[in-house]
This record gives structure tokens, sequence and C-alpha cells, in this order.
């Protein structure tokens, strides 16, 4: 910086407009005339290619400045086809296909497709499953908020915590691996039942995997939650109110972040929930601050879920018996002619639901997951209508834009934990 005795003084009519030109005004002045000076907004295209835009996300942002004055959403396209990729297949052979709705809690899919499949037929999993499906669905729910915990602090620049929580994601994928085999697409779960037994040793590693996820996510709370740069950008921002949150459509976290205590697990609880004791976690303020804290408290309540899981798990079957619904072992399949014919019968012809219509309902990592089925009474279904929570979440990201800042887009953004695959069926 130059010392202030070398500085040249201005002259004194250095501001006054050069002979022949007008004087340069300000955004918002006013001419010497008393009219307002004339002012444009512009329209700026944000996604599909921008890298926080996840791929498939566009916004058309109408701006004044920095702040937003209306903004387009277009959620983009996958070309997942999910829905008539159903239609084309048997009943057991569709559980692929809901791995890749969400896909990063694929396992919570699997149980709310099973859960519907087993309304049409009218039965129930053994017990030993149901408390299976609830461990794996939890353990799930505990990759899909570690995953958003990252995505979130990582977009706003704090790029090693994000290590810290995605290092905890691999202790509960390295479970789901052991459970299942595959480490995201698991197909685990089957039409009434699992497709296997929990490991021997499963219930010490969970317990002992558990702590050291608990102590991450208390470390990670403690470095993010009241770091001043985050505060900043997070609390006070893209507020919603629980009516408009209704209207809309939401449910899960961000439902709940708006002060609306509304949880499928608790208001219509499906396997064993309502033998487990959890709290719900609601906010009071429906800002993208509020949507943060409500996944950071619901990662622990999902561990102690699993853990009364593990103390009430007891021994027994894994899957019906029934010929009609489930396939017959390998040693039946190879040696006897009964089974041989069965397996054949469930595999290429698929079970034979009875006609009729279902919805059915659970909670997933982002509120509820819901399908339509309608059944012919064929081993495959003519309709499998999905109900994303995502989607439904997305309709109201322009309704939170406006107003905002450019900055802002970002952060509000994460909160609502889009994923591409649910929204494009």
């Amino acid at each position: 910086m130059r010392d202030a005795k070398f500085a040249r003084p201005l002259p004194p009519d250095a501001d006054a407009p050069l002979p022949g030109r007008p004087a340069l005004l300000g955004h918002g002045q006013q001419r010497n005339d008393g009219q307002e000076l004339p002012t444009e907004e512009m329209v700026l295209n944000m996604g599909p290619s921008h890298p926080a835009m996840h791929g498939t996300v566009h916004l058309r942002l109408v701006l004044d400045g920095e702040k937003i004055t209306s903004a387009g959403v277009s959620v983009g396209y996958l070309h997942r086809g999910f829905e008539k990729e159903c239609e084309a297949h048997t009943w057991a052979e569709n559980f692929p296909y809901t791995d890749r709705l969400n896909y990063v809690s694929p396992m919570l899919n699997n149980v709310g497709y099973a859960l519907a499949v087993e309304k049409l037929l009218g039965v129930s999993a053994p017990a030993r499953a149901q408390w299976i499906r609830m461990i794996v669905g939890e353990l799930a729910r505990l990759s899909d908020h570690l995953t958003y915990l990252g995505a979130q602090v990582m977009e706003l620049g704090a790029f090693t915590p994000y290590f810290y929580v995605i290092k905890a994601r691999e202790w509960v994928w390295d479970l789901l691996e052991l459970v299942s085999g595959a480490r995201l697409t698991h197909a685990y779960v089957r039409i009434g039942g699992v497709a296997a037994d929990l490991p021997p040793d499963f219930a010490a590693r969970t317990r002992e995997t558990l702590e050291r996820l608990s102590a991450v996510v208390e470390e990670f709370d403690r470095l993010i939650t009241r770091n001043r740069i985050f505060m900043d950008r997070m609390q006070g921002v893209a507020v919603i109110s629980a009516d408009d949150a209704i209207s809309h459509g939401w449910t899960g976290p961000c439902l709940r972040g708006s002060g609306v205590e509304y949880d499928v697990r608790k208001a219509h609880p499906y396997l064993f929930y309502d033998r487990v004791a959890f709290e719900i976690p609601i906010g009071a303020n429906g800002d993208n601050m509020d949507r943060y804290l409500i996944r950071i408290e619901e990662t622990r309540q999902s561990c102690a879920i699993i853990r009364q899981c593990l103390q009430q798990i007891e021994p027994g079957a894994i899957q019906l018996t029934d010929p009609r619904i489930s396939l017959p072992t390998k040693a039946q399949a190879y040696n006897t002619i009964e089974g041989l014919i069965n397996h054949f019968k469930l595999v290429v012809d698929g079970i034979e639901v009875p006609a009729g219509e279902v919805y059915s309902y659970t909670e997933a990592g982002n509120g509820e997951l819901g399908f339509y089925l309608v059944a012919d009474g064929s081993g495959r279904p003519v309709k499998c209508r999905c109900r994303p929570p995502c989607f439904m979440q997305m309709t109201a990201l322009g309704h939170l834009l406006r107003g905002l800042n450019i900055a802002d887009i970002i952060p509000t953004f994460d909160t609502l934990n889009m994923i591409g695959g649910e929204c494009d069926r």
C-alpha cells in the first residue's frame, strides 16, 4: 500500500461529468429529473451440469443483483423407467430395481416394496425376518443421514468433516455387505422374509460399530453445529412453515424440521416398531439449520433402535415355507422333482399374487416411501407406482429460494437431500 504522503490529491471537480457525457448513476439512484434509473432482471441457468446440482437438476433463476426473485425447478431425467420395468418382470425380480431408487439407503426400498407385496398376498414374514428387516433398514437410514451430513458441509467448503462421516458410512456398509454380500445395491429382502440369516458374529460387530459411529457423530456435531460460518449460512435461511410444508406433500426429516411430529414408524407402526422406544425430533423454525439438526438427532435414534432390535431378536425362520411364495432350498431343487418344478414355476412365471390393488408406505431416509401396486392374479404387476419422498420435497424448492441470495442455493438444496433415482422413476 502506498504511503499517504505520496498520494496525489484529486482535483475538487473530479466527480463532475465530462463535457458532453451524463453522470454515472448507481443501481437504484435517481436522475436529476426525479425518475429512477431503469434496471433489468437477469436470467441465470444453473445446472444440470453444475457440480452441486447432482447431474440432472436444472434451475432457471431470475435475479435482481444477487437476490433471487423467482426460480423454476426441473428435476431432469435419469431415464430409470422404474415403473415400466416392474411391469415387465416378476414380483420377486423387481427387488434390484427398488435398490436403484434411493441408492444411498437401498435396504429401506427393499423393505417397503416387500411389505407392499405381502399386503396384497395377505401374509407376514416370520418374526426373526421382521427384526432383521428393522436392523438392516435402520443401518440404511444411518447410511442415508451420514451421506447427507457429509455432503452438506462439503459443499459449504468444509472438506475434512466430510471424510469423518463418510468413514463412518463405510463401517455401516461393511455390516450391510456382511449380511447381503453386496456393498451398495443389496437385493437382500424377499417376499415373505429375507435372503439369508445374520452371520454368527453380526450382533457383536454391530454393537462395536455403533459405538465408533456414535463417537464420530458427536465429534462432527461439536465441530460443525456451532461453527460461526456454518450457523450464518444455515440459520434463518429457507424458512418454510408447517402449513406450507404439508401443502407441498413434505414428509420425513424436512417436515419434522418445520415442527410437524409425523413419522410413519410412530403414526402407523409396521414390522416391530411399536416394540422399540425412540423419539421423534422436531424443529421450531423450519430453516436449513433445523433440517440439519433433525438428521443429526435421527442418527442417534437409529443407533438406539438397532441396539434394541439386537436385544429382542430370537432364533427362528427367516422365510415363509409356503411353496407358492418362497423358493425351495437348493437341496430340494436339485434332488426332488417337486422342488425342481416349484423352483421353475416361481422363477419363470413368478408368484401368483391375487387380483387387487394396495398402497403401502414406510418411513424411508427422506420421508414416506409408498408403493401403489395393482395385480391381476398373474406373476407380474399390472402397475407398480412409487411415491418417492424426494420428489415431493423438490416441488417446494422454488418457493424456498425466492428472496434468497445466490449463495443460499447450495445449502438449501442440500437440506432437501434430493436423490435423482427417486425423482425420476
